[in-house]
């Protein structure tokens, strides 16, 4: 008998040992640069926000089992105190059927406008800042990592956001892929005109970022500078401005990303009806100062 409990007890060692092993080798796995794995980047939800759209970008963005999602900015309409609050709880409960999916929130303009603005945007986000007066903040997702800066209040980013942003892209150095994110276009100009002397561009350039992403415009932009893509993404339920068509940048979708090694890929998705032609486009489609350009044997929009 005991010789039984002993032969059940090795067993059972060697059975957890294997499993130790199996795990290990799992999680290497989901950390090496060959990972492939695919996100979606939502647009502004509000700036005069048009009813049902955002829902409806959730309902199509979540059958797409993204391993998470990034907010642009402007997740509720704002600018009073006095309901921010209520506005917060209004967005989590829209998010209730999508918990599975981890969201990272970038702080707009409509989001923080005050102090206590601020304190509810640390309150709601789900991944919070680290410090309670700055709402700045990264993460890594196998070999990406993602810098989340904060230029809510400001058209400009402050030399403290630099400063943030600076440390973060060096101590993260070694990831292979990299995404700068914002809800404000604070390289807009810059970037439109061709110059790279702007202090963002040299920190990109200097730690191998491939993406700018930023939101606020409620239009889609794709500006390539130095090999360094600046990107405005489409609304997410913000109203459309400008001439309101499609082939100027301006429609309600969503961005899916596969990132496979260090390739990424960027499949721009407009809704389907009834607020849209469910038009599929990649950036190379778009021209700098937006627009889809219409390619031969490209019939997807």
């Amino acid at each position: 008998m005991r010789s039984l409990r002993n032969l059940r007890f090795a067993i059972l060692l060697v059975a957890l040992w294997i499993c130790l092993l199996v795990g290990r080798g799992t999680a290497q796995r989901a950390a090496t640069p060959s990972s492939s794995f695919q996100f979606v980047i939502l647009g502004d939800r509000t700036g005069d926000t048009q009813p049902g759209v955002y829902e409806r970008v959730w309902q199509e963005a979540a059958a797409e089992a993204p391993a998470f999602v990034v907010s642009i900015g402007d997740s509720i309409q704002g600018f009073d105190d006095a309901t921010a609050e209520a506005e917060w709880r209004q967005f989590e409960r829209i998010l209730i059927p999508y918990r599975r999916f981890p969201l990272y929130l970038t702080p707009g303009n409509h989001d923080i406008w005050s102090a206590r603005s601020a304190r509810l945007f640390q309150k709601y986000a789900a991944h919070r800042p680290r410090a309670l007066r700055l709402a700045h903040y990264s993460f890594d997702y196998a070999q990406a990592h993602f810098t989340i800066l904060d230029n809510s209040r400001s058209d400009s980013l402050t030399p403290e956001e630099l400063q943030f942003l600076q440390q973060d892209l060096a101590a993260h150095k070694d990831q292979p892929v990299k995404f700068i994110v914002s809800h404000r276009p604070s390289w807009l100009v810059d970037a439109m005109f061709q110059d790279p002397r702007f202090q963002l561009h040299q920190l990109a350039k200097k730690y191998g970022v491939q993406y700018v992403i930023a939101g606020h415009l409620h239009q889609m932009l794709d500006i390539d500078l130095e090999g360094v893509r600046y990107l405005s993404m489409a609304s997410a339920g913000g109203q459309l401005r400008g001439t309101k068509q499609y082939r100027d940048g301006w429609f309600f979708g969503y961005a899916l990303v596969g990132v496979r090694g260090q390739a990424v890929d960027f499949h721009i998705k407009e809704l389907k009806p009834p607020q849209g032609q469910g038009r599929i486009t990649e950036l190379k489609d778009w021209r700098r100062a937006g627009g889809a350009s219409n390619r031969t044997g490209d019939q997807r929009y």
